[in-house]
């Protein structure tokens, strides 16, 4: 059976609903590797952080109370960012499957998560800090459209302005050394715990985030037996 819109190269795909998790440090490319998966296997691609972003953008309670904890270089809180993700599964448009980004990221989510949903693999992209604080620095964020850029290997066309929009592109507020210092500093404290509970269920691939995206997305097919990624 070939998923609705999946092209014809994969009709040899044994399809079954897949649903993943993909973990890594910021920067790592969660988000990039998170859409080429989705986009050819038709999985949907719920990133927990573009959630809260909408809502930061659009003035929402919840964003103003994730403004705040953003600009302090802290994570959210576990109920708030249980309830998003709950309230987001239930919306039920992943006929297909799901890839999600940006949680768990303590051991208390991951035990709500894996009470709550079977998961058939936990992507693990790995990318030292020095590296991560080179490509943090260098992201910008479209204040009209919200299009993400990095100015390392995704510029705009005209300087500080948006392709898409013609917006001016920002810094996010949290993407300063010292917030990005403390973001650091609780990922390593927290995520080591999560993969462990992974890891006891044998759902974790470790994928080496430096190369390319292509030889990136390519090393999780392999890792997950998923069909090759053609580009």
């Amino acid at each position: 059976m070939i998923a609705r819109g999946s092209p014809a190269r994969y009709a040899d795909y044994s399809y079954r609903m897949r649903k993943y998790v993909i973990m890594g440090v910021q920067g790592s490319g969660k988000g990039t590797q998170s859409a080429l998966l989705a986009s050819e296997l038709d999985l949907v691609h719920i990133a927990v952080g573009d959630i809260f972003r909408w809502n930061v953008q659009n003035h929402t309670k919840l964003g103003a109370q994730v403004r705040r904890t953003m600009a302090a270089g802290e994570l959210v809180s576990d109920d708030l960012a249980e309830g998003v993700v709950k309230e987001r599964l239930t919306q039920h448009d992943w006929n297909y499957g799901f890839i999600i980004d940006g949680f768990p990221r303590n051991e208390r989510q991951a035990e709500f998560f894996l009470e709550s949903y079977d998961i058939d693999g936990v992507i693990y992209l790995v990318l030292p800090d020095c590296e991560v604080r080179r490509r943090v620095m260098a992201r910008r964020l479209c204040d009209g459209c919200g299009m993400d850029y990095n100015l390392i290997d995704n510029s705009p066309r005209e300087e500080g302005r948006c392709d898409v929009c013609g917006g001016k592109l920002v810094q996010r507020e949290d993407d300063t050394q010292e917030a990005l210092a403390v973001r650091l500093r609780e990922y390593h404290e927290k995520t080591n715990p999560v993969l462990d509970i992974f890891r006891r269920k044998e759902y974790v691939v470790t994928i080496d985030a430096r190369p390319d995206k292509a030889q990136v997305q390519q090393a999780i097919r392999v890792a997950l037996k998923l069909p090759p990624y053609r580009g």
